[in-house]
Formats: structure tokens, sequence, C-alpha cells
């Protein structure tokens, strides 16, 4: 049996979106600030949800853990994503595991449901970072910053946004899983015929499948499908 391309869709987007969510989370380059009064013209400011850091552009002298004399860091938009954030993660790292566990790989035939239940942890766990990531893009230009500065977006909320729209995208092709679930139950169960398990083409230790996995894409003499996932995952 071929693995499905929803699940091979799934497990592609939610490992990327994960890596790009915790590049984004840990980066300080939310925000940077730059173009700052009574300051050399080359000096940025980058913030984060987590630590600020000056750098000189000609020089590429960086100095991280520099002191919050502004409160940024009590901002509301900021302690949400410090919260929701570290939140996705474990809950992205914790839906990878079940979709492991419930994908082909080390099976004979993937498990539809426990791999719809791995779609719905992902699918809030990309909203529980999309929802802070939009919010401080909104709030951007209202947090605090040196007057007459010039504010622009960083990439790490580029990042922890793409990687939240992945893992979203993701979710929701696992979930497509649960169509199979349904199907596999109201289908009648098929017992392998006792002739393929003795017949002379049987080679031991090989694994007899009495159905035809190719049937639904062959059209007469032709074959139907062109997919270029149709291959195990």
């Amino acid at each position: 049996m071929r693995t499905p391309a929803e699940m091979i869709v799934g497990l592609v987007l939610c490992p990327c979106g994960l890596l790009l969510t915790l590049t984004g989370t840990l980066a300080p380059n939310w925000r940077q600030v730059s173009l700052i009064p009574d300051q050399p013209v080359d000096l940025v400011l980058e913030q984060g949800i987590w630590d600020t850091c000056r750098e000189r552009q000609s020089t590429h002298d960086r100095l991280c853990g520099q002191p919050d004399e502004m409160g940024y860091f009590t901002q509301v938009p900021v302690r949400v994503a410090q919260g929701l954030m570290p939140t996705s993660l474990v809950l992205t790292f914790l839906g990878l595991v079940v979709a492991a566990l419930g994908v082909r790989c080390w099976q004979k035939e993937p498990r539809h449901l426990l791999t719809g239940v791995a779609g719905l942890v992902l699918l809030p766990s990309g909203l529980l970072s999309l929802i802070p990531t939009s919010w401080y893009t909104h709030e951007l230009w209202a947090l605090p910053a040196p007057a007459g500065s010039t504010l622009v977006v960083g990439y790490s909320l580029v990042l922890s946004y793409l990687g939240s729209c992945l893992e979203i995208l993701g979710g929701l092709s696992l979930t497509l899983s649960f169509h199979h679930w349904c199907k596999e139950h109201r289908a009648p169960k098929l017992t392998p015929s006792p002739e393929l398990e003795t017949g002379p083409h049987f080679t031991p230790g090989a694994y007899p499948s009495p159905w035809d996995v190719l049937a639904d894409e062959r059209d007469g003499q032709h074959w139907r499908s062109t997919l270029p996932c149709d291959s195990d995952l």
C-alpha cells in the first residue's frame, strides 16, 4: 500500500514549519531599529521577544543583552509572544511524534485515525504561533522605540509567520486522513486468500497482500496516475 499523498504533504510541511518557527522564536530580530538620533548612522538595534542586540554595520561589532530602558519587553504583544511561541513549539513536536506513529514508515499500513489526530494537534499549534506573530506585526510601529528612528520588520518575524502557515497547511493535510478512516469502516473487510500464502510464488518472509493496491490507478490498459508521490514515504 502506498503512502497517501496527504500524509506525505503533512510530514513535509510540518517539520519545515517547526524549523522556521524555532528559528524565529530564538533569534532576536523581530524588529530592527535604525537611524537612531544621537547615535552612529550605521547602528542598528535588533529586538526579539527575549533579547535586544546592537550592531555596527560598518564593523559588524555585535553586542546582545542590551538593557530595556523603554519597557519594550513589558508590552502585551511581546509578553503574549513569549508565552504562545514556546507552547506552539511543544505542540508541534508532539504532533509530529503522533504523526510519525500513524504514518506507515515501519508498518504494513498507515493508521489513518492516529494521523488525523496528529493533524488536529498540529493545526492549533500553527494557530498559536500565528496569533502572536500577527499581533506583533500589527503593533510593530506602536511598540516603544527612540523618537525619530526608523522601524522595519526583522527576519525572525517573517520566518515565524511562514512557519505558522506551513504548520497550519500541514495539519490540515493530515486531518484529511479521517476521510480514509471513515472509508475503511464503511467498506467490508477483506480477508487474504489461503492460496496466496501457499502458492508457488510465495516467498518466505515477504508480506503477501491480498489487495491490488494499484487497482484504482488503472483504466483498462492505461495507467491513470501521474502523481509525483506514487511511492512509499
